[in-house]
Parts: C-alpha cells; sequence; structure tokens
C-alpha cells in the first residue's frame, strides 16, 4: 500500500474532508507518475501541461464531457487554490479535481 501521509496532509490545506480511500486508490494509480520527479507535479504554468490534465485526467480518467473552456476553468481554478503550493503535487491537484467533479467514486 502507498504511503499517503504526506499526501493527505498537503491535501488537509485545502479541503476538510478528506476521502482516505479514494486517496489511497489515486496514490496506487499513480505510483508510477509520482515516483518521476518530473511528473510528481503540475506545472500550471505550462498551458501543454493544462492540456495533459484536462484530456488525460478528467476526460479519459473521470471521464467528463463538459467543454474544453469549463474544463480548463476548473483546472485554473485548482492552480488558484494551490497558488501559495510552488510545486503543485499531481495526487492533490487530481483530487481537488476529482472532488469538484463529485467523482472520488472513480477511486473509492
Amino acid at each position: 500500500m502507498a504511503d499517503i501521509s504526506e499526501h493527505k496532509e498537503n491535501l488537509a490545506k485545502y479541503t476538510p474532508g478528506i476521502n482516505d480511500a479514494a486517496l489511497e486508490k489515486m496514490a496506487k494509480t499513480y505510483a508510477l507518475v509520482m515516483s518521476n520527479r518530473d511528473a510528481k507535479n503540475v506545472s500550471c504554468g505550462d498551458p501543454a501541461e493544462k492540456e495533459t490534465v484536462r484530456e488525460n485526467f478528467l476526460k479519459k480518467k473521470l471521464g467528463l464531457s463538459d467543454s474544453d473552456s469549463d474544463l480548463d476553468a476548473a483546472i485554473e481554478d485548482v492552480c488558484v487554490t494551490m497558488k501559495e503550493d510552488r510545486m503543485k503535487n499531481r495526487l492533490v491537484f487530481y483530487y481537488l479535481l476529482a472532488d469538484k467533479y463529485n467523482k472520488l467514486g472513480v477511486f473509492a
């Protein structure tokens, strides 16, 4: 089982109630990505990165069919929420997006 304590501590800054089961499943799902120093953070200043989050996470993983502009706005909202973190942890970023769309059940 992946150790989620670091992610949980980081996530607690942004959301009061954490779905441990969903976070654990996300940690398992993205373990390989999280082990890669270059991939474990989301760069909000990189348009290609935000497009990857939109296409691969929001559309493919969560199955969302909202317009690109709506999905991009949600990504930007999470960028603003996490603005204090220079390095935006991908797992926390994805959790906040999944929570925003009530899609944590995909991982639970």
